[in-house]
């Protein structure tokens, strides 16, 4: 009896194990017929996100290629002659005449160097970089068809580095570039440029808009430009006064510096922003000098140390005055620069004690970036200005002033300018 049970036991064991591995077997045979199908749904996937990126990879390089297509008509590469007295130290050696006195010595010697530009309309005028023409004894034009032809200067403005030459050619040989707004710029928005690096001509580069309100030495005179765009773009030699363009072909600024210590581009490049071109090129296209408001002032960003050197409450903002203008503006009406110096962090010296400029006509000044700004978009010469001021003892008083003329140049009664109002 025992031995039929455990015969029972046996077959029945053998048979739920039977079962399991017909079960096994066929769930993993089963598997490997149905894998296939369900991998389907992710490889689909991906190989459709694989051409979406291709297709977009694809988008930009033609976005690139037709801007540079629809662009290229109205940019220019620009030749200059400049004569000077004698040789540079750095061009001595190169000279072919070293020697003064030599047979055959002329009495005038001349360099050249290239620059870009582009056209602003279709009368012939082409706007660049005042130091690419300045001083210019020939000026000729290249365009992207290989035609070159002579140009005039007609104006120039030292302060915005901004310049107007002039072609002779008929309108339906001129493409004028369409202008854009820079006031609307945002960092990371695409920026390109083109013109001519090193001599290297109709070269196109991108990056990105950096930054936007920058002031910067205009590089011609002791005055600042302010709203200045800052891009990565590389900007070289040669890039100088051609145009940096949004991804809608639009001028959205003329490049005009870099900063680099080889001479090359480092990843740091400015442009003059559009919106001041639209305020000075109607002026020079009729032959006249742009006039500035002009305040008087030598000033900078009031800080927190040195807000606090003066007695003054930390968050205190403003533009100190550290020097004025004899016999200017600020000067006739009461301003006072600085009269003490303190050393600060760094044994660093530092004027304290002028009057500070807390807002004007009633909007806040945070930096001297915004003095600047304000009086060269919303200020012209004669203009009564009211300036809330803060005295070096605390007190503050309103004070009204007559705006006068950016002179072409600069004499204030302090050598240093770390910034300078417009």
């Amino acid at each position: 009896m025992e031995n039929r049970k455990s015969t029972l036991y046996l077959v029945v064991s053998i048979s739920v194990v039977a079962t399991l591995l017909v079960v096994i077997l066929g769930a993993f045979a089963g598997g490997l017929i149905l894998a296939p199908h369900l991998l389907e749904p992710a490889q689909a996937a991906n190989s459709s996100q694989a051409a979406t990126n291709t297709d977009l990879v694809a988008a930009y390089e033609q976005s690139l290629i037709d801007l540079y297509r629809t662009a290229l008509p109205s940019v220019v590469n620009i030749n200059v002659t400049k004569e000077f007295d004698h040789p540079s130290v750095e061009n001595f050696e190169s000279s072919p005449f070293p020697f003064p006195g030599m047979p055959d010595d002329p009495e005038n010697f001349f360099s050249r160097g290239q620059g870009s530009g582009f056209v602003w309309d279709d009368e012939g005028h082409i706007v660049t970089n005042h130091h690419v023409v300045v001083n210019a004894t020939d000026i000729s034009v290249t365009f992207a068809n290989g035609e070159t032809v002579p140009a005039e200067v007609l104006g120039s403005d030292p302060n915005a580095d901004l310049a107007v030459i002039r072609v002779d050619l008929p309108a339906s040989e001129l493409q004028p570039v369409p202008l854009g707004d820079s006031s609307t710029l945002q960092v990371g928005q695409l920026a390109i440029a083109i013109g001519n690096p090193f001599g290297q001509e109709f070269t196109m580069t991108s990056g990105i808009i950096s930054a936007v309100g920058r002031t910067i030495r205009s590089g011609n005179t002791l005055f600042s430009i302010p709203e200045v765009i800052q891009t990565d773009a590389p900007i070289n030699p040669g890039n100088s006064g051609g145009p940096l363009l949004n991804r809608q072909g639009e001028v959205v600024g003329i490049n005009t510096q870099i900063i680099s210590s080889s001479g090359a581009n480092s990843g740091i490049g400015f442009a003059v922003p559009i919106n001041t071109a639209k305020q000075v090129v109607p002026t020079l296209i009729k032959g006249d000098q742009y006039e500035y408001a002009w305040l008087g002032i030598t000033g900078r960003t009031l800080t927190s140390d040195i807000a606090e050197q003066m007695s003054l409450s930390e968050d205190t903002k403003g533009a100190l005055v550290l020097a004025v203008s004899q016999d200017g503006p600020a000067d006739e009406a009461g301003l006072q620069g600085s009269e003490e110096t303190t050393s600060t962090s760094g044994d660093n010296k530092q004027e304290i004690g002028g009057d500070i400029i807390a807002a004007i006509n009633g909007q806040s000044i945070n930096a001297m970036d915004d003095l600047i700004t304000y009086l060269i978009a919303e200020t012209r010469p004669g203009d009564t200005v009211t300036l809330d001021v803060i005295h070096a003892d605390g007190q503050q008083e309103q004070i009204d002033v007559i705006l006068g003329t950016r002179p072409t140049s600069f004499s204030a009664e302090s050598e240093e300018t770390p910034e300078q109002d417009k």
